[in-house]
């Protein structure tokens, strides 16, 4: 099973980025979690260059391919100005258009137990993409200004668990029809 794991923060020392990173280190070996790496490199979107029968930018392409690859897609996201950030919001802005999300399956986490808008937000814009967003799969962990690694993050034997839950409700998305009905609105 492939999991795209994006992070919505472009920080070098990111706690969401850390909790991805636990996460693809404690997963079973049935599954391939991908960090994405190019949040920072796509362009502002531009609807003019997404329309039917433009070439979409390479590093768009390339977020599509991995999406579509995936069985299912888990963000990690701070909340900025009670919202999204920006980079996080850009790179959901060219996939709008694009089938890969389609009734994708996803997870959403955040390393802080203060956030309460952003999750909420981000919630929100991918059930409006079509997508199915799992609840078993979407949590707080709340990390709470403590600057783990993903190593450290795992020591932590409640994160890890609440991480490896996190990754089964995934797993059951992908694998049982029935789940992905259950979310339907």
């Amino acid at each position: 099973m492939r999991i795209l794991a994006i992070s919505g923060s472009l920080r070098a020392r990111s706690s969401n980025t850390e909790l991805l990173r636990a996460a693809a280190l404690v997963s079973p070996t049935e599954f391939a979690v991908e960090l994405y790496a190019e949040l920072g490199a796509l362009p502002h979107f531009n609807p003019d260059l997404d329309q039917e029968g433009a070439v979409a930018p390479d590093s768009v392409a390339r977020l599509r391919a991995q999406v579509g690859a995936a069985d299912a897609v888990l963000i990690s996201s701070p909340e900025y100005a009670h919202g999204v950030p920006g980079s996080l919001k850009n790179a959901l802005d060219w996939l709008v258009s694009a089938p890969e999300m389609y009734h994708k399956p996803m997870g959403v986490l955040t390393a802080s137990g203060a956030s309460a808008h952003g999750p909420a937000a981000l919630e929100e814009i991918l059930r409006t993409m079509s997508t199915q967003v799992m609840p078993a799969a979407s949590r707080v962990v709340a990390l709470n200004g403590r600057r783990l690694d993903a190593t450290q993050i795992l020591e932590d034997t409640t994160l890890a668990e609440v991480l490896r839950d996190v990754l089964e409700a995934l797993r059951v998305a992908v694998t049982s029809p029935t789940a992905l009905e259950s979310t339907s609105p």
